[in-house]
């Protein structure tokens, strides 16, 4: 993850290379008729929680060992949903997972069953889950209350004193989420979700799963892979986390990409300039959007955007470009005006950590501290983030602080798996080339490391989560493997497939939104940092 893709080839809308392989056909379960067979044998009490935008939505709890070397003793519980099959050909369920970690499950099955052709995700009961620690799963841990209110300390610490203010604040969490769940936080780590997975595929009555798993889901698709591959059926991974650099080599990748992501942010606002008038040079406005940081840091908009709520407001539009719009009229607005209304609008709408986003964050801390080795030498974050400053300053520093309560961690890091697989029946992988959340390279090691794996590419794309978001050449590919197990096979080269990215998005006009429905949808379940 610390190195930029290179250019793959093809300018067409699609380049295949090589030949289709499918699964057998015996691959497919087939039933006379749509049943809801797959959860009685374990008495899953599936009630209908159905939404204005997912009416068929069911939902269930699932008690599973907080230990499962010790599966007597203490259960902790999963909820979990459902969007149950419709055809008579059924192809068992599908579970999936947004990422983080700490995202919750529950409503992507909603987008994912509504978002596939309908004949496809009909074949299927697509299940959506909190993982352990998450959401509507108990317990759910919940570290500190509102850690990431504002107005916090300048992320970047140029003095002594923000240093040590960035040091206590996360001490106290990681020493409050120790003193709050020393029994549980052990558990809290990848190799436990990936076997509730199969507690979960077990109580589904299920010989098999399909899994399809976005950004840190497809680092905890492929431990439970790794764990069970007699058990997997299908296996799809979009936005690939490098497993090689879990957890602290992946983050620095991170500040390098996203760096280059927010460049590409500041070149679109310069391209349109007859709209911002912000400068038509990328270098003129890079410089504009540090200069209203600077200014930030002393006084903040709307007393409540400061340095680094600036940070974390634009930190999404390095996963999603179809947030530049808003982004480029806040900063627009309070660069040249001094308003900053539509700057306190943006961190509201893109910054800002709720209720769900505190457990989501104690989650996610929980499990990168727990799930590989850590520096326990501030001095080595103080040299490894100045140095990724001076090349990179976007998010280095919000990055690092974000990271670092595993500085100071109460529990024991465990060493992550080697998830190298030759057991798998054929696996679809999706990257694109210009992501920056989980940056190109993670994408072509995981490719290398499960031997029957198909690599599709999205030339150019810089978006993080990028099936069912729009790219219709991308979608066609995922469709295929889940209607009869078809992937892409090339002739050599490093990718399968490669399809071309969707356009970048037009300034707002009027009300008119940037994007499609379906893009920010998905984007606004994908758990940010992971």
């Amino acid at each position: 993850m610390r190195s930029r893709a290179a250019v793959l080839c093809g300018a067409a809308a699609v380049v295949v290379a090589g030949s289709f392989t499918a699964a057998p056909a015996d691959a497919v379960i087939r039933r006379t008729a749509p049943t809801a067979q797959t959860a009685g044998a374990a008495g899953l009490a599936w009630q209908k929680c159905g939404t204005t935008d997912y009416p068929t939505l069911q939902c269930a709890s699932l008690q599973v060992p907080l230990d499962h070397a010790n599966p007597g003793g203490r259960q902790i519980t999963l909820a979990l949903t459902r969007v149950p099959h419709t055809a008579q050909t059924y192809q068992g369920p599908l579970l999936v997972n947004p990422g983080g970690p700490g995202g919750s499950g529950r409503t992507l099955a909603g987008f994912v069953a509504a978002a596939l052709p309908k004949d496809v995700a009909a074949q299927y009961d697509v299940i959506g889950f909190d993982p352990r620690g998450v959401g509507r799963s108990t317990p759910a841990l919940t570290c500190e209350p509102q850690y990431f209110k504002a107005v916090r300390p300048d992320s970047v610490p140029d003095t002594d004193q923000l240093e040590q203010a960035g040091l206590t604040r996360v001490k106290a969490f990681a020493d409050a989420c120790g003193k709050k769940y020393a029994s549980v936080l052990p558990y809290i780590d990848t190799v436990s979700s990936a076997r509730d997975i199969d507690a979960i595929r077990a109580a589904l009555g299920a010989e098999r799963v399909n899994y399809f798993g976005y950004s840190y889901g497809t680092y905890l698709g492929a431990v439970y892979a790794k764990l069970f591959p007699q058990r997997v059926r299908r296996l799809v991974l979009d936005s690939i986390v490098d497993p090689t650099g879990v957890w602290y080599d992946d983050n620095i990748g991170q500040d390098y990409a996203f760096d280059d992501r927010h460049r590409a942010l500041m070149t679109w606002i310069a391209q349109y300039d007859a709209t911002y008038h912000l400068g038509d040079d990328p270098s003129e406005v890079e410089a504009k959007w540090y200069a209203m940081r600077a200014a930030l840091a002393k006084r903040p908009a709307g007393g409540k955007v400061g340095a680094s709520e600036l940070d974390d407001t634009f930190m999404p539009g390095g996963y999603y470009n179809g947030y530049w719009p808003y982004l480029a009229e806040a900063f627009a607005a309070y660069s040249r005006d001094k308003k900053a209304d539509l700057l306190v609008q943006a961190y509201d709408r893109f910054g800002a950590v709720d209720t769900a986003g505190d457990n989501g964050y104690s989650v996610y801390a929980a499990v990168q501290c727990r799930d590989a080795s850590w520096p326990r030498d501030w001095n080595q974050w103080r040299k490894d983030a100045w140095a990724v400053h001076e090349k990179a300053p976007f998010i280095s520093w919000n990055n690092a602080w974000y990271n670092a309560p595993c500085a100071f961690w109460p529990t024991p890091s465990r060493q992550p798996l080697n998830i190298a697989n030759a057991e798998l029946p054929p696996v679809l992988l999706f990257q694109a080339t210009d992501d920056a959340a989980t940056p190109y390279p993670g994408g072509a090691a995981v490719h290398r490391l499960l031997a029957d794996s198909s690599l599709v590419v999205e030339q150019g794309g810089g978006n993080h989560g990028i099936t069912l978001s729009g790219n219709a050449c991308l979608d066609e590919y995922l469709a295929a493997y889940l209607t009869d197990g078809t992937v892409p096979r090339g002739d050599g080269g490093e990718a399968d497939a490669v399809c071309v990215r969707t356009p970048d998005p037009k300034p707002l006009t009027g009300k008119a939104a940037s994007t499609s429905s379906r893009g920010s949808a998905l984007h606004g379940l994908l758990g940010y940092h992971g």
